[in-house]
C-alpha cells in the first residue's frame, strides 16, 4: 500500500520521496537563526484507502548557529567631554556594540585601532575595558595643547573567523580656568623700562597709554578687566574695565607731577578668578631730554622698601649693642667689689684689686718701703697665723716671722678672700656667657 506524507505548516521545508514510504525534509528557502531558532512540523501520513485513514507526527527542528553577524555599535558616533587637569584613570565615556550569534560568536570584545594623536600613540591618551567597553582617560590632559581628538574602537566577536566593525568617538577637553593672564604690553619689569610720554597739555578723554593681556584659556574664562590697583596721582588717570585704554581722567595741570607710575592688575572671568599686574610708567613732558631722569622711577618703591629693613636692621643691632654695654657696666659696678685686709701693727693690705693669691702691702710706720707677698692659707687657715713665705724685696721680714691676727681680723680676712674669689668667678662666668652670645 502506498502512503503519502505532507507537512501541514506554511514552513520553508518540504517532504521530498526517496524510496517507497521513506521521505526527506528539505529547506525550500534560507533559515535565519536569529529570527527563529527551531521550528515544530506537523507531518501527516495518509494511505490510499476508502476511506482514507492517516495519522501525524510532530518533528522539532533546531537551527545550529553560525557567526554571520557583525557585531553592531548602539551608535555610529560617540561625544566624549572631559575637564582638563583631570586625574588619570578618569571614566571619559562608554561604548557598546551587541552581536545576535550565539555563544562565542556573540561575544563582543572592545579594543582601539592603533592611530596618533599629535604624533603621540592614541594608547597614551586613553584606553579601553575589553569586556565593558569603558573608556578611561590614561593621562591628564590640557586644554591649551589640544581641544580635542578623534579615536576609533573596534569590536569584535569570538567566532570563526571573527567579525568586527568600528565606531568613531570624538573627545572633546573642557577649558579650565588654570592660567592666569598674560601682559604683552607694557613688557614685564626686568626685560625692559617702558615709558609713555603725556603731553602737559593733555585734556580729559586723552588717550594715554594701552594695557594689553591675553589668556590662554577660553570662555569666560579668557574675559578680562582691568583695574587700577594704585597710582601717583588717583584722580588723574583712568582705564577701560574692557579695553585696558589708560585716558586722563581730567586735564592736566602744572601742579602734577611730571612722573606718574601706575599699577594695572589684569583679570580674568574664571572660576576661581586669576590676575596678573604690570605697572605703567608715565612721563608728563613735552621734552625728551627729560626722559633720562626716570631712571630712578623703576626703583623707587624698592628702595623705599629697602631703606625700610635698613632701618630695622640698624635700631635692631644698635638696641643690642647698648643693652650689652649697660649689661657690661652693671655687672662690674655690682660685682666689682674693693677688699681691704687690715691687721694689727703698721703694716696693712691696701684697697687696690689684685690677683687672688697676692697680697700688697705698704710701708707704714717702721717699715721702710713696699713690699710684695705671696698669700698662701694653710689647711689649718681658719685657726692659724697669716704667714709671709716669699718676699721681692731685698729688706724683707724674717720668713719665720709671724703676725698675730685676732679673731674679728680673721673672719674680715676670710670674707675678703672669698669675696674675691667670688668676683673672680662671676667674671669668668660672665666672659664665657659673652663668649656664647
Amino acid at each position: 500500500m502506498v502512503i503519502h506524507c505532507s507537512i501541514q505548516e506554511n514552513v520553508p521545508f518540504k517532504l521530498n520521496p526517496s524510496i517507497k514510504n521513506f521521505y526527506s525534509i528539505v529547506t525550500t528557502g534560507p533559515l535565519d537563526r536569529e529570527v527563529l531558532t527551531e521550528y515544530s512540523l506537523t507531518i501527516v501520513a495518509t494511505d490510499e484507502g476508502s476511506p482514507p485513514l492517516s495519522s501525524s507526527k510532530i518533528i522539532m527542528l533546531s537551527i545550529s548557529d553560525v557567526n554571520d553577524n557583525y557585531p553592531v555599535f548602539k551608535e555610529q558616533l560617540y561625544s566624549a567631554y572631559i575637564a582638563e587637569n583631570n586625574k588619570p584613570g578618569t571614566s571619559v565615556c562608554s561604548v557598546t556594540a551587541t552581536d545576535p550569534d550565539w555563544r562565542q560568536n556573540g561575544t563582543v570584545l572592545y579594543s582601539l585601532v592603533p592611530s596618533e594623536v599629535n604624533g603621540v600613540s592614541v594608547s597614551s591618551f586613553l584606553s579601553v575595558n575589553a569586556e565593558t567597553g569603558v573608556i578611561h582617560a590614561v593621562r591628564s590632559f590640557d586644554y591649551e595643547q589640544f581641544r580635542s581628538f578623534k579615536v576609533q574602537v573596534v569590536a569584535r566577536d569570538n567566532g570563526s573567523p571573527p567579525l568586527s566593525s568600528n565606531t568613531t568617538v570624538n573627545v572633546f577637553i573642557s577649558d579650565e580656568n588654570d592660567n592666569s593672564p598674560q601682559i604683552l604690553y607694557p613688557a614685564p619689569e626686568g626685560k625692559s623700562l617702558m615709558t609713555e610720554m603725556v603731553p602737559k597739555a593733555a585734556l580729559s578723554g586723552s588717550l594715554v597709554s594701552k594695557v594689553i593681556a591675553v589668556d590662554a584659556d577660553s570662555g569666560q574664562n579668557a574675559w578680562l578687566s582691568y583695574h587700577i590697583l594704585k597710582s601717583t596721582d588717583p584722580g588723574l588717570f583712568t582705564i577701560g574695565l574692557h579695553s585696558g585704554e589708560i585716558r586722563a581722567q581730567r586735564d592736566i595741570s602744572e601742579s602734577d607731577s611730571m612722573k606718574q607710575n601706575l599699577v594695572i592688575s589684569v583679570k580674568d572671568n574664571g572660576q576661581p578668578p586669576l590676575s596678573t599686574t604690570c605697572s605703567v610708567y608715565l612721563l608728563i613732558s613735552d621734552n625728551l631730554a627729560e626722559v633720562p631722569e626716570l631712571k630712578d622711577m623703576t626703583y623707587e618703591e624698592n628702595n623705599s622698601n629697602l631703606t625700610s629693613y635698613l632701618i630695622i636692621a640698624l635700631v635692631s643691632v644698635s638696641t643690642f649693642f647698648l643693652t650689652f654695654i649697660i649689661l657690661i657696666l652693671a655687672v662690674r659696678f655690682c660685682h666689682r667689689r674693693k677688699p681691704r685686709l687690715l691687721f694689727d701693727g703698721a703694716v696693712a693690705i691696701p684697697s687696690a684689686y689684685l690677683p687672688p693669691n697676692y697680697a700688697e702691702v705698704e710701708g707704714a710706720g717702721t717699715l721702710r718701703s713696699s713690699y710684695n707677698y705671696d698669700a698662701y692659707l694653710t689647711t689649718g687657715s681658719r685657726t692659724s697665723d697669716f704667714k709671709f713665705i716669699r718676699s721681692y724685696n731685698d729688706n724683707t721680714l724674717p720668713s719665720t716671722l709671724t703676725l698675730k691676727r685676732s679673731p674679728n681680723e680673721k673672719d674680715i680676712f676670710e670674707d675678703s678672700f672669698i669675696a674675691d674669689t667670688k668676683d673672680s668667678e662671676v667674671s669668668r662666668c660672665y666672659f664665657l656667657f659673652v663668649l656664647y652670645l
